[in-house]
């Protein structure tokens, strides 16, 4: 996991590789922490995800809950097609926004 701000109100975190229940605890506790450092923008690349499995999911919701209570909006960017496959069919792709 990469992070690089594309400015002062926007986090851009890079993800890559596997989202499945072997990394996401930690991914969730580094989520976690750029919610506490992110101001009012925090976006997701999905660009470099290989994999991801329904604890990936429930990182994913589970971050977008947490922003939410923090005013935070949670975008993602980069979705490769499997990946959007995914957020369309579990309805995630209408609660989580996406940006160019």
């Amino acid at each position: 996991m990469n992070v690089f701000d594309t400015s002062a109100s926007t986090t851009t975190v890079r993800l890559s590789g596997e989202i499945d229940i072997f990394s996401s605890a930690a991914l969730r506790e580094r989520l976690l922490g750029e919610l506490r450092r992110s101001s009012s923008l925090l976006v997701l690349d999905l660009s470099r995800v290989t994999f991801c499995d329904t604890s990936g999911l429930g990182v994913l919701v589970g971050i977008q809950r947490r922003a939410r209570l923090m005013g935070i909006t949670l975008a993602l960017t980069g979705a490769l097609p499997y990946m959007a496959q995914l957020l369309h069919t579990t309805g995630l792709d209408r609660r989580l926004p996406t940006v160019a």
